[in-house]
């Protein structure tokens, strides 16, 4: 019995070596699982824009093909821009025809303005002659009783009066006519002005007939091209911007107790499993839409793969990725993610 009692032990020494590095390896991995959690629920994203013409018409140019790279401000299609040049060049032309007016008509204000001070002047000097006509019959009026003057200058003197008041009063109504019939250019200036906002106008649409790229990106879904009439706000073509790559992973609820934006991340695309990139969290998720509730009308649905038993609830997690490889990312790829909380 004592012999065997070391050999017993030395046939069951590899086994509990087994048993034992067997538990510190599931302990490993479920500490790895708790500080690195990972998922292979991810998908590539990247923020796209519909490209949309502001001014409808036929297309004329259209220099890019599908799947192409394109540079910021690189011309992606050209309306056709003569109905837009002739809306120009008629708001111009309407501009010259009432500047033009505007000249000739203060010019005529001008001669009014100067007809209008003629006529003031002649009133004054009708003024002068009622007060120098009234002195004198105010004068002569006591002489002739006495005899030192006859009644002939006294009514010579009366009649020059009433011509000299008559002639004042003639003179203040052209005075007051005069002065109605100076005009104004207000209306000819409102006028222009509503013509130069026309002007911005179609020099605004003339612009926009002319589209082009607002960031270095890439050319996706295009199917149409020369002679398609393109109608405002509707998109031609969608450009994706390949300058900033994200994976947008789903974890459960429970492995984001110490994930903040900026912690650091490592993702892998399904286009080349050997190749690791560097990432940080851009944001996490705020709410999903739960299963069997009311909807709510823009929030990811992310489905339970078991419905029998609770399960955690996943959120999606946006990650920001450090030098990606154009080649290896496109919109909607496959991807894993691992976080790596500090």
């Amino acid at each position: 019995m004592t012999h065997s009692s070391p050999s017993v032990l030395r046939k069951k020494w590899p086994l509990l070596v087994i048993v034992l590095a067997a538990c510190v390896a599931l302990i490993l991995v479920i500490w790895q699982l708790q500080t690195s959690p990972e998922t292979n629920d991810a998908y590539v994203y990247a923020d796209t824009i519909d490209v949309v013409p502001e001014v409808s018409g036929r297309i004329v140019e259209m220099p890019v093909r599908d799947n192409q790279r394109v540079k910021k401000g690189e011309l992606l299609f050209r309306i056709d821009p003569r109905s837009y040049q002739a809306m120009l060049d008629d708001a111009k032309s309407r501009l010259a025809a009432l500047d033009a007016q505007i000249m000739l008509t203060q010019r005529t204000i001008k001669a009014q303005q100067y007809n209008a001070q003629s006529v003031t002047a002649a009133v004054e000097r009708a003024k002068a002659l009622v007060k120098q006509t009234t002195s004198s019959r105010v004068r002569l009026e006591p002489l002739v009783p006495q005899g030192f003057a006859s009644q002939e200058s006294l009514d010579q003197a009366r009649t020059a009066e009433k011509a000299a008041r008559a002639e004042l009063a003639a003179t203040q109504l052209q005075a007051s006519q005069a002065s109605a019939a100076v005009t104004g250019v207000d209306a000819m200036v409102a006028q222009r002005a509503g013509i130069m906002a026309q002007i911005a106008l179609a020099e605004l649409n003339l612009e926009h007939t002319e589209v082009r790229a607002p960031f270095n990106g890439v050319v996706v879904a295009l199917k149409t091209t020369v002679g398609q009439h393109s109608s405002a706000l509707k998109p031609v073509f969608t450009l994706l911007n390949d300058e900033r790559w994200y994976v947008v992973a789903n974890f459960r609820e429970t492995d984001l107790k110490n994930i903040r934006s900026g912690s650091p991340a490592r993702v892998t695309v399904m286009t080349n499993h050997s190749k690791t990139f560097e990432g940080v969290v851009d944001s996490i998720g705020s709410g999903v839409l739960p299963d069997g509730g009311s909807v709510f009308e823009g929030l990811p649905v992310i489905q339970k793969s078991i419905n029998w038993v609770h399960v955690s609830q996943r959120f999606p997690v946006k990650i920001a990725v450090k030098n990606p490889d154009p080649d290896l990312f496109r919109m909607g790829a496959s991807a894993s993610a691992v976080l790596q909380p500090q």
